[in-house]
């Protein structure tokens, strides 16, 4: 394997920083495609001690008896080394138009399907256009005319179509990628990536530097994904693009959904990589009408009804690099998760007085998000000294194996794994159901399939949370999914109903702790003295420490002794235990 040191792109100017990430990560997607050959220094991350990311997995996968234990590693010196040593598996240049900033992903889209190198057109003597070309990369594709002017302007018909112009430069570009890249069959259709496109150059310091997220594009190149970057807002003009018909952008991703959803014929869902990037555009922040949250579960709302869910890389954790690399990782099937035993708290017909509580630890339906935060979580000293239900969810190991290999192989007997958000992927369950928004039959059996399959890789019998959003609240047959998926029990936001179904244990998540140990044990106590015990509640916490969840157990105890912090598997057998009872005595 070879390793090429990016960090410094950090430090450039910011144009010239944009460029030098985005040509490199997708340069790197074609060269991992097919084997795990070129690794990048890029991205440190600030909330956890500053640790260099890249150099923290790289170490662990090269540690005695892991899986690059005996490779050895040949550092590449300079860029123009890097160009040199790949310059026969590139077949040139794909060169895009800063003035329409949607070009930006639309040339990561073809330099996935086409084997090219993206860069932003800049005829300055010192820019990476201008090195590039000198180094004998030929320009393939041009996403402007060749006399210079723009060639998406939103006005007559969309180029090489017969198709009226949608009245935006941005959406014009985008249906004339998926008209040309898209609904030929050309790119992947397993994968989508949505990442923010060149308009970052306008904002950069909205967010962290490496939030341009150019380092994620390697992993969706190799895959030959679409790129792209749209409002999922039907009722304002993005505001990156004001002068557009309200709801321009939803349209066109529908219409984008829509083509993968038909090529995959019912047959497989497709993941979408990224998120609203709501620091830079659609939100409250910068002149829309909705916040994060609402402009999240817009977006999820429409890609559940086109067979799509979200490894959803929200700010400010949304740069991950090296995905394309990881992916060649091999992973073994791993044993049921299995509780050690929960018989000290039962009776003779049910169970012990007690106020039961586990711990849902997210969030972690994002690949970047573990990439970023588990190294300096998981490795806090005070794990294992309470019992903890890690909501990994299973589908994010096809970008980030070495994150699950890594807490499997150095897990405590108080580290437990469950599934997060809402399942294998983060979707609204219920709007897989007909009659759908998309039109589309019923995917509640293709999602049900799609879990079981990844909950038996990694031997998880519990979803630990089903966010509902804007959709309703779980009907009967997508609840009948859920048993055979996570028979041992499945949380979620605002059930119907609680209690068994078809032998599942169905319970609401309780609250969402935040804030320091103290303020959440308060929280806590609060909830769990509502009723007379036995109780059983879940709670949900963000990124919060195992020494921060240490001092919390440690005031709950000493607080009330009937509280009883429980493993999650070891939770769900005492109620499913109690609901038996229960309905034992509402027979009698």
């Amino acid at each position: 394997m070879r390793s090429f040191d990016l960090t410094y792109a950090a430090n450039l100017p910011v144009r010239e920083a944009w460029d030098l990430v985005h040509a490199v990560a997708t340069l790197q997607g074609i060269i991992n495609r097919h084997a795990p050959e070129l690794y990048l220094r890029a991205v440190t991350n600030r909330y956890a001690g500053n640790i260099q990311l890249d150099d923290y997995w790289l170490n662990r996968l090269r540690a005695p008896g892991a899986w690059l234990e005996s490779e050895k590693v040949e550092v590449i010196p300079d860029f123009p080394s890097l160009i040199a040593l790949y310059r026969t598996r590139i077949k040139g240049l794909v060169v895009y138009d800063e003035r329409v900033p949607a070009t930006s992903n639309i040339a990561s889209t073809i330099a996935g399907v086409e084997d090219l190198i993206a860069v932003r057109h800049d005829p300055d003597p010192a820019s990476l256009y201008t090195r590039l070309t000198g180094m004998g990369l030929p320009v393939v594709r041009r996403l402007f005319h060749a006399d210079g002017s723009p060639m998406f302007n939103g006005k007559g018909v969309i180029p090489d179509t017969d198709e009226p112009t949608s009245g935006s430069a941005k959406n014009d570009a985008y249906r004339w990628a998926i008209s040309r890249y898209l609904d030929t069959g050309l790119c992947g259709t397993a994968t989508l990536a949505c990442t923010i496109d060149a308009a970052w150059l306008k904002n950069p310091k909205a967010s962290d530097f490496w939030n341009h997220t150019l380092t994620n594009h390697d992993y969706f190149v190799s895959n030959r994904a679409f790129f792209f970057d749209l409002s999922p807002i039907d009722d304002e003009a993005a505001t990156d693009d004001p002068g557009q018909e309200p709801g321009t952008d939803a349209v066109t991703l529908r219409r984008l959904l829509a083509s993968v959803a038909k090529q995959n014929d019912g047959q497989r869902l497709c993941s979408i990589g990224g998120f609203v990037p709501w620091a830079y555009k659609y939100t409250d922040l910068v002149g829309g009408k909705y916040g994060g949250v609402p402009s999240e579960w817009k977006l999820v709302q429409i890609a559940s009804a086109y067979n799509a869910f979200l490894d959803a890389d929200a700010l400010s954790l949304s740069a991950m690099a090296n995905a394309s690399f990881y992916r060649h990782q091999p992973l073994p099937v791993y044993p049921l998760e299995v509780p050690r035993s929960s018989s000290e708290w039962h009776e003779p017909e049910g169970v012990s007085p007690k106020r039961y509580i586990t711990f849902y630890v997210g969030d972690w339906d994002s690949a970047a998000w573990m990439y970023q935060m588990l190294p300096g979580l998981w490795d806090d000293p005070e794990r294992g000294s309470v019992p903890m239900g890690w909501a990994f969810n299973p589908n994010l190991s096809a970008r980030f194996p070495a994150a699950f290999w890594y807490t499997r192989a150095t897990r405590t007997e108080n580290d437990w794994f469950v599934s997060g958000d809402c399942g294998a992927g983060y979707l609204n369950p219920s709007l897989l159901e007909e009659p759908r928004p998309s039109g589309l039959p019923s995917a509640v059996d293709l999602w049900r399939r799609h879990c079981q399959a990844w909950y038996q890789q990694f031997g998880l019998g519990i979803t630990g949370f089903v966010i509902d959003g804007y959709a309703p609240s779980m009907s009967e047959s997508v609840l009948d999914a859920y048993a055979k998926i996570s028979p041992v029990g499945t949380i979620e936001q605002n059930p119907k109903k609680v209690g068994m179904h078809k032998g599942m244990p169905l319970i609401r998540m309780s609250d969402d702790l935040s804030g320091s140990p103290e303020d959440a044990r308060k929280a806590v106590l609060n909830r769990v003295r509502e009723a007379e015990p036995p109780t059983f509640h879940i709670f949900r916490a963000i990124l919060q420490s195992p020494s921060w969840y240490r001092r919390l157990v440690d005031g709950l105890e000493a607080a009330d002794r009937d509280i009883a912090v429980l493993d999650p598997y070891s939770f769900m057998a005492l109620y499913r235990r109690h609901l038996e009872s229960v309905k034992s005595e509402t027979r009698r």
